[in-house]
């Protein structure tokens, strides 16, 4: 991706025009220490120096996360809060009873409580909601329905993952952060390229030029085939008209 930082600065006035045209004051978002909430961070502290938020929400989630979210907001000089959302979870799996043991089904309530959250604070403090979703993420449906894809704005939906690494690198975001193997925090030892059955360079080199393997590209265009309702509102009945 050529001139990131024109690209980024173009990013910048999207965001305040998007949030003004809205009659919002800034933004809120997660920050989880993963390199796409971190770039997330850099472009609304860009934005919105003194009104944007990055809320860091804790889930039976490995203690790095915490300690990487952290260090990306000591990097900008970013407003953070904390909400530990492990005993709500706990507690919402206490009341369901659901008789079944189905993993991803419990693994998925966290990022919905997590879009809870978000909306609570932006609600109160008349902030909009940014998405943390990039493109090759959001192709093959690598997401929670009305969990992470649950927002106002999706602001970096339009840069693959390699696109995200060199934003983050203008962004002056910790090598750390860019370094360490993505993933979504679902459980432990999660990692994004693992779930997905093969890696974000091959997953680019389809999305941006069509190629790659004959069998990683089928399973790929199955992935994105089956995650289209993610993508979109649900189906609206439309009745026939009466005679």
């Amino acid at each position: 991706m050529d001139n990131i930082e024109l690209i980024i600065d173009e990013l910048v006035v999207w965001l305040r025009k998007k949030v003004n045209e809205a009659g919002g004051e800034g933004v809120v978002f997660g920050l989880s220490g993963g390199v796409d909430s971190a770039v997330v961070a850099g472009v609304s502290k860009r934005a919105f120096p003194d009104t944007s938020l990055g809320i860091i929400m804790p889930c039976h989630s490995n203690p790095i996360d915490e300690e990487h979210g952290i260090l990306v907001a000591d990097s900008l000089n970013l407003k953070t809060k904390k909400v530990d959302l492990t005993t709500v979870y706990d507690a919402f799996i206490k009341t369901a009873e659901i008789e079944t043991n189905n993993d991803l089904a419990k693994a998925n309530i966290k990022p919905r409580l997590r879009m809870t959250t978000l909306y609570y604070y932006a609600q109160s403090y008349n902030y909009l909601v940014l998405g943390g979703s990039n493109k090759s993420e959001f192709t093959i449906g690598y997401f929670t329905k009305h969990g992470d894809s649950g927002a106002d704005l999706l602001p970096i939906a339009s840069f693959v993952k390699k696109d995200i690494w060199n934003m983050a690198r203008a962004l002056n975001i910790p090598d750390i952060i860019i370094e360490k193997p993505p993933t979504a925090g679902l459980w432990e030892g999660q990692t994004d390229e693992d779930e997905m059955g093969f890696n974000y360079d091959v997953l680019d080199e389809y999305i941006l030029n069509k190629s790659g393997p004959s069998e990683i590209i089928e399973k790929i265009q199955g992935m994105n085939r089956r995650s289209e309702h993610k993508r979109n509102f649900p189906p609206i009945f439309i009745p026939k008209e009466k005679n």
